[in-house]
C-alpha cells in the first residue's frame, strides 16, 4: 500500500521558477532575451552563410567556426523560447518528459562545443607552430573525424545522464528553481537519493575537462611561446589577433561553466545568471567576436553583400529591358 501511495504521489510536471517573479520585470527580461536570442539566430546563421558561400573560408579554422555557430544555434534554441514562453504565462510547467528532452539537448550541445574549442585550440596550435606542414596535418578528412568524435562524446555523456534520471522518482516539490531543466536543479528535487545521478554527472565533467582542458593549455602555452618568438611587432599583432578571439571565447565558455557544475546547487540568482552566461550570452557573443575581429570574415561578408547588390542591380535592369 506504500508502494502504492508513493508511485501515485509521483508528479508529472515541474514548475520552472525562472528570473523573477514581478510581471513588470518578466516583460522586460522578455524583451531583453526576445533581442538577445534573435541576434544570436541572426549572427549565427549569417557566420554558417558566409562560411558556406565563400571558397576562400573553406580551411579548417572555419570548418569549426561553421560548426561552432551551428552548435550555438542548438544552445541557445534548447532553453530560451522556453524562457521566453514563460515571462509571458502565468502557467510555467514543463512535463517531465519535456524537461529530460531539455536536459539532454542542454547536456550534449555543451558537451559537443567543449570539445570542439579544444580542437580549434589545437588548430590553432598546428597553424601558427608548424605553418609549414600545417595543410598536411590538418586535412578536410581529419576535420569531419574531429567534428564526428566531439558529437559522439557530447551524445555519450548527455544519453548515460538522461538515462539514469529515469532511476529517480519526483514525488515532492516541482519547482525548479531554474529558467530551464539543467541537471543540478533537478537532484534536490527527488524523493530517492540521487547520489549516484551526482557521481555520474561530476564524473562526466571531470573527464570532459581532462579531454580537453589539457589540450587547450598546452596549444595555447605553446602558442603564447610561439608568438613571443616572433621578431616583429607587427607579426606578433597578427598571431595573436589570429588567437585572441578564440582564447576570449573559451575563457567566457570555461569559466562560467565550471563555476557553475563544480559549486552545489543552492538555486540562487547568481547560479542563473551564471548559466545565462555560458546558455545565452556566449552564443551571442561568439559570432561577434569572430566577425568583428577577424579580417577575413569581414571581407567574405562584403564580398558577399557587392555580390547581392550586383545581382539586385542586374535583376532590375533585366525587369526594365523586358518592359521596354
Amino acid at each position: 500500500m506504500d508502494n502504492f501511495t508513493f508511485f501515485t504521489d509521483m508528479i508529472t510536471e515541474f514548475v520552472l521558477l525562472g528570473l523573477s517573479s514581478d510581471p513588470q520585470i518578466q516583460t522586460m527580461l522578455f524583451v531583453l532575451f526576445l533581442g538577445i536570442y534573435l541576434l544570436t539566430l541572426v549572427g549565427n546563421l549569417v557566420m554558417i552563410l558566409v562560411i558556406r558561400v565563400d571558397p576562400r573560408l573553406h580551411t579548417p579554422m572555419y570548418f569549426f567556426l561553421g560548426h561552432l555557430s551551428f552548435l550555438d544555434l542548438s544552445f541557445s534554441s534548447v532553453t530560451v523560447p522556453k524562457m521566453l514562453q514563460n515571462f509571458l504565462t502565468q502557467n510555467k510547467s514543463i512535463s517531465m518528459w519535456g524537461c529530460i528532452t531539455q536536459s539532454f539537448f542542454f547536456t550534449l550541445s555543451g558537451g559537443t562545443e567543449a570539445c570542439l574549442l579544444s580542437a580549434m585550440a589545437y588548430d590553432r596550435y598546428a597553424a601558427i607552430c608548424h605553418p609549414l606542414v600545417y595543410t598536411m596535418v590538418i586535412n578536410r578528412p581529419l576535420c569531419i573525424v574531429i567534428v564526428s568524435i566531439s558529437w559522439a562524446v557530447g551524445f555519450l555523456i548527455s544519453l548515460l545522464n538522461s538515462l539514469f534520471i529515469h532511476k529517480l522518482y519526483f514525488c515532492g516539490s516541482n519547482i525548479i528553481l531554474h529558467f530551464s531543466c539543467e541537471l543540478p536543479p533537478l537532484f534536490p528535487l527527488s524523493c530517492t537519493d540521487p547520489i549516484v545521478n551526482e557521481i555520474l554527472l561530476a564524473v562526466s565533467c571531470a573527464f570532459l575537462g581532462l579531454l580537453t582542458l589539457p589540450l587547450i593549455l598546452f596549444s595555447y602555452s605553446r602558442v603564447i611561446c610561439a608568438i613571443l618568438n616572433i621578431r616583429s611587432s607587427e607579426g606578433q599583432a597578427k598571431a595573436f589577433s589570429t588567437c585572441s578571439s578564440h582564447l576570449t571565447v573559451v575563457l567566457l565558455f570555461y569559466g562560467t561553466a565550471l563555476f557553475r557544475y563544480i559549486s552545489p546547487a543552492s538555486g540562487s540568482v547568481l547560479e542563473r545568471v551564471v548559466s545565462i552566461q555560458y546558455s545565452v550570452i556566449t552564443s551571442l557573443l561568439n559570432p561577434l567576436i569572430y566577425s568583428l575581429k577577424n579580417q577575413e570574415v569581414k571581407a567574405a561578408l562584403q564580398r558577399m553583400l557587392k555580390q547581392q547588390k550586383c545581382a539586385s542591380w542586374y535583376n532590375k535592369s533585366c525587369v526594365i529591358l523586358l518592359r521596354k
